[in-house]
């Protein structure tokens, strides 16, 4: 069996994705500095698989390490989640992305190039895209980032490219929308401090976190006047990694792909999943909109579909929202509760 590095693996998709391989047969081996991620993560994989996970707590950024990580374990591909991604922070310190992201990134490719890797998967976003001129998007869609956050992800890709041509790496991106929902064993979620994602942002007052939830805006052009996102289960996404991974090793060439469920959602639509879910009601507050909100965002996935084969199982929103609950009622305080 293929022996796979994840960079970032012990972060919320990272650890999905982990969990996925391990349980498919794979050698893994994961490398994640523990920025913004939680050791304990690790733990919950290893009680999970029944298995002990490679684990090397160190920095993409050093590439003496990475080469040595490289050759010790007899890397043959690697699935690169490992960034910064919150698109507020980004903005107001875009060198920190831009070192972190692109600068760390470079050196990965460094230590690849030099150990022969061939092969990586990009965990790239739809930011990539900025306000879209029509929906769904395809990825034929022009890409202008309205961000620093979607500035990055993208020079990343076209790092890929230009190294692709001049050392022949292959390499897949995945452009995917609102990742969400939990593990079914609810070991392992979505953990992040700051919080800025929508779902475990209305879980956080059901779970006595929060008072209320926000909605920013309720005047947008949609059915009930909030904005319309795509949603898709962080177990699916996973899979979509592993095809990604399995299309490079059967000859696939370079690629971008969309993720996304086809379907959008408002906001008000997920509450209402989540008053359900929980069985709870929770105050919410309507404010004003914030800037730069497009009022749909949603993803064509018919290329992932035809190329990959892949299709995402969990698309209910309200097992999804149900999956994510079951995390976050007992880890309250993530992965230190």
């Amino acid at each position: 069996m293929k022996n796979i590095l994840v960079t970032g693996g012990a972060g919320y998709i990272g650890s999905h994705t982990v969990t996925e391989l391990i349980s498919r047969g794979y050698n893994v081996t994961v490398v994640d500095n523990l920025s913004t991620s939680n050791i304990k993560s690790i733990k919950a994989i290893e009680n999970i698989t029944g298995k002990k996970v490679n684990f090397f707590e160190q920095s993409i950024a050093d590439t003496d390490k990475m080469i040595k990580t490289f050759t010790d374990n007899k890397i043959d591909a690697v699935i690169h989640f490992a960034a910064f991604s919150l698109v507020g922070e980004s903005m107001k310190d875009p060198l920190k992305y831009y070192e972190n992201n692109m600068c760390g990134t470079k050196r990965l490719l460094d230590a690849m190039v030099a150990s022969g890797v061939k092969y990586v998967v990009f965990s790239s976003t739809a930011a990539t895209y900025g306000e879209p001129k029509s929906v769904p998007i395809l990825e034929t869609n022009e890409t202008l980032p309205t961000n620093t956050y979607g500035e990055t992800k993208l020079s990343m890709e076209k790092m890929f490219k230009w190294t692709s041509l001049a050392h022949g790496i292959k390499f897949v991106a995945l452009r995917y929308f609102n990742a969400c929902g939990a593990h079914e064993s609810g070991l392992i979620g979505e953990a992040h401090n700051p919080e800025t994602h929508l779902i475990p942002l209305i879980l956080q007052v059901p779970n006595g976190k929060r008072d209320f939830i926000s909605v920013y805006g309720d005047d947008y052009p949609t059915p009930d006047g909030t904005c319309i996102r795509d949603y898709i289960h962080v177990t699916d996404l996973a899979d979509a990694h592993i095809r990604a991974v399995e299309y490079l090793f059967n000859g696939g060439e370079n690629n971008v792909f969309n993720l996304g469920s086809g379907n959008g959602f408002s906001v008000k639509e997920i509450i209402e999943f989540a008053r359900k879910a929980t069985q709870l009601d929770f105050p919410v507050k309507i404010v004003e909109r914030r800037a730069g909100d497009p009022a749909v965002l949603t993803a064509s996935s018919k290329k992932a579909q035809e190329i990959l084969g892949w299709k995402p199982k969990f698309d209910d929103l309200e097992v999804i929202i149900s999956s994510a609950w079951n995390w976050h009622k007992s880890h309250p305080n993530g992965y230190n509760s």
